[in-house]
């Protein structure tokens, strides 16, 4: 990897993992689903401007508009609702690792929609990815009994998933297209029916979003979180494996959960630091053996 994706992979390791614990004290002051809307279609407001300002084009193409709408589904209500139903019942460390799980649903995916082979390497790291999950779910594992934390973590798990399919998808229809106006439609089309489902079933509290703490981070989550973050995301994935993309980010939960414990006094349990550790073990032995092999090549390249 150059310097500028070392970079960028840097900037949204910082960005995204201040980012789950302002998601989750958001979600005890806005109602979800209004919080969840009004979080992309700012973000995505926001993007627009950027791109009128840069003198680019906005509007989709006629022939783009249905593989934008599947890719804005997918991460819109796969991922960001998905997710923000979840956390209202998991403490954001946790959320964090559980949705960062998408490295092993990206390699098997990649594998088969993108004939990015799964080797020996990335195959032993998933393995101790999926340890890593069986750690952090052992207590209800031993206990199998339906209640909100285990749905929570469910579907925080299926929120990784949408994410991995997600990306697979933009990197096979969206390799070359405009990164910034992906991101757009992406989160406003998604957005704007989230919204009018929140409009009809959840409250609405002028107070709440008029503060101006509670709009300040509401515009973080938004616009740099969100736009920002996921432009910057959208532009690795177009530069590198998938793979290899996924388990760069990998230090995100780790940060996730030092800023739970810190910041919100969120407990660190055994089972969770151990499943932390086996997920982040896969995560390097995975990276280490492909940077390895990709020397390899260089040199067989070479001579």
């Amino acid at each position: 990897m150059n310097i500028k994706v070392v970079s960028a992979i840097a900037l949204l390791c910082l960005v995204w993992g201040s980012l789950w614990g302002l998601v989750k004290h958001s979600l005890s002051i806005f109602p979800p689903f209004l919080f969840v809307s009004m979080r992309l279609i700012l973000a995505a407001l926001t993007l627009m401007i950027v791109q009128a300002v840069l003198r680019k084009s906005i509007l989709p193409n006629q022939g783009d508009w249905k593989a934008l709408i599947i890719s804005s589904l997918m991460i819109c209500f796969g991922f960001y609702a998905t997710q923000v139903f979840a956390m209202q019942f998991v403490d954001s460390g946790l959320s964090a690792v559980l949705v960062f799980t998408m490295p092993i649903f990206i390699g098997v995916l990649a594998h088969y929609f993108l004939n990015e082979r799964l080797n020996s390497q990335k195959i032993m790291g998933l393995i101790l990815g999926t340890l890593g999950l069986v750690a952090i779910l052992w207590p209800q594992l031993q206990h199998i009994h339906v209640n909100v934390a285990l749905i929570g973590q469910f579907f925080l798990i299926l929120s990784g998933f949408f994410w991995a399919l997600t990306t697979i998808y933009m990197k096979k229809n969206f390799a070359t297209y405009d990164k910034m106006k992906l991101t757009i439609w992406q989160l406003l089309l998604g957005g704007s029916v989230i919204l009018i489902g929140a409009l009809v079933f959840e409250p609405i509290n002028l107070s709440v979003w008029t503060n101006p703490l509670n709009s300040s981070i509401l515009f973080y989550i938004a616009v740099i979180g969100t736009g920002f973050a996921f432009v910057l995301w959208n532009w690795i994935v177009s530069q590198v494996d998938t793979f290899v993309a996924s388990i760069s980010i990998m230090c995100i939960p780790i940060l996730s959960l030092f800023f739970g414990y810190v910041l919100w006094h969120e407990p660190l349990t055994v089972n969770i630091l151990i499943g932390a550790a086996f997920i982040c073990s896969g995560i390097i032995f995975s990276s280490l053996k492909i940077k390895a092999q990709s020397r390899s090549a260089e040199q067989k390249s070479l001579s």
